[in-house]
């Protein structure tokens, strides 16, 4: 059991297999070479310049539409109902990529394309503390991946303490996703930049915080005014209609994103490492993401498309900086590379082969006499 909460700083990796220390910079070369050889930029291509304007389309035009015409319930369910998977599809396929810098070579475009996180009601800055440093570093280790923290009434990793009704976890764990994105919107950034501040992951001067704050304040003030005062205040749509919707669309996005997300990580392939006495991670960290990432659904086009490549998270977590189009492709190598030097090389081939590790996961997880995940 490990309770303790520790400095991100504190915890590294130290890997004293050399035959295994090249595995990455084999891989890298290879990979790299492929994209010479095909003379294939790293970043998007038309394929994934499409996917853009679809998805965002199908995000911002409905609810223009919703504005316009005030349709009936049933019709409005609907558009709600299509905006929740355009939102997810954005946080997965578009927002994703640009804020790891793997949507285009330009810093400028990734910035500018990083903030449809707004349009979705959340902040770049506290999204890249805790994804790209924290989830993508220190990837399954408790107290480190907040990814794995327990929440409210769930338990992610098999060294926290356990709660008696967490055995019931694998049957309410969905009602619960379903209020991720709303959570996310009302008060879970303010929550995590007051942490992260706090706790000193949060690397910035008082006052750059001062200006984080503010700009915080105001895209949330901006998103409040757009999806509540404006059609409920001045357009005088009814309240009871429209927030049901809304609360809809939340419920459609938080189970997507959630769902795709835990299929990679908790499920029985996957280890959850402790550092040592020392608080060292004895593994590289290369080999720590195979160890502890899995993909899933490889071979179909339509999840690959739409989750935006995060079925390929053995790929992502090595190479979060290439746009996931490339992906499918660069597995091949990734997997070869990896059978090569002995280290596993994890997936699910189904997504329902995923998922229903992912609920023994959280049987395991909720179960009072389980053993532990190394």
């Amino acid at each position: 059991m490990q309770n303790k909460t520790r400095s991100f700083q504190e915890v590294r990796f130290i890997d004293n297999q050399k035959e295994k220390n090249i595995f990455f910079a084999t891989l890298r070369q290879r990979v790299d070479g492929y994209f010479k050889e095909n003379k294939l930029s790293k970043h998007h291509n038309s394929q994934m310049i499409v996917k853009t304007i679809v998805l965002l389309s199908a995000y911002i035009l409905p609810f223009v539409a919703l504005l316009m015409f005030q349709p009936v319930i049933g019709i409005s369910l609907g558009i709600w109902t299509i905006m929740g998977f355009a939102k997810a599809g954005i946080g997965m396929s578009i927002m994703h990529d640009a804020n790891h810098g793997a949507y285009s070579l330009s810093s400028k475009t990734n910035k500018w394309v990083g903030y449809t996180i707004n349009l979705v009601g959340g902040s770049v800055f506290t999204w890249k503390l805790q994804h790209n440093f924290l989830h993508h570093t220190y990837t399954n280790i408790v107290n480190m991946d907040n990814d794995i923290d327990d929440k409210l009434v769930m338990r992610f990793s098999p060294h926290t303490k356990i709660k008696w009704y967490q055995k019931f976890q694998f049957i309410y764990s969905f009602l619960f996703y379903g209020l991720l994105t709303l959570y996310w919107t009302l008060a879970k950034d303010f929550v995590q930049f007051h942490k992260y501040t706090k706790e000193g992951v949060n690397k910035g001067t008082r006052a750059q915080n001062k200006t984080v704050l503010i700009k915080l304040i105001l895209s949330k003030v901006v998103y409040f005014l757009v999806f509540f005062v404006l059609p409920m205040v001045v357009l005088q749509m009814p309240v009871v209609e429209f927030v049901l919707g809304y609360l809809l669309m939340q419920f459609i996005a938080g189970v997507v994103l959630t769902v795709i997300f835990q299929l990679a990580h908790t499920v029985e392939e996957t280890s959850h490492p402790l550092p040592d006495e020392n608080l060292n991670i004895q593994n590289n960290w290369a080999i720590h993401q195979m160890n502890t990432t899995v993909n899933f659904s490889r071979r179909s086009k339509l999840i690959s498309w739409y989750v935006g490549g995060l079925n390929f998270q053995v790929e992502h977590h090595l190479f979060p900086a290439i746009c996931h189009v490339h992906y499918p492709e660069i597995a091949h190598i990734v997997k070869r590379t990896a059978e090569e030097f002995g280290i596993p090389y994890l997936e699910n081939i189904t997504f329902m082969e995923a998922l229903r590790s992912h609920i023994r996961v959280l049987q395991k997880f909720g179960t009072p006499a389980e053993i532990s995940f190394g």
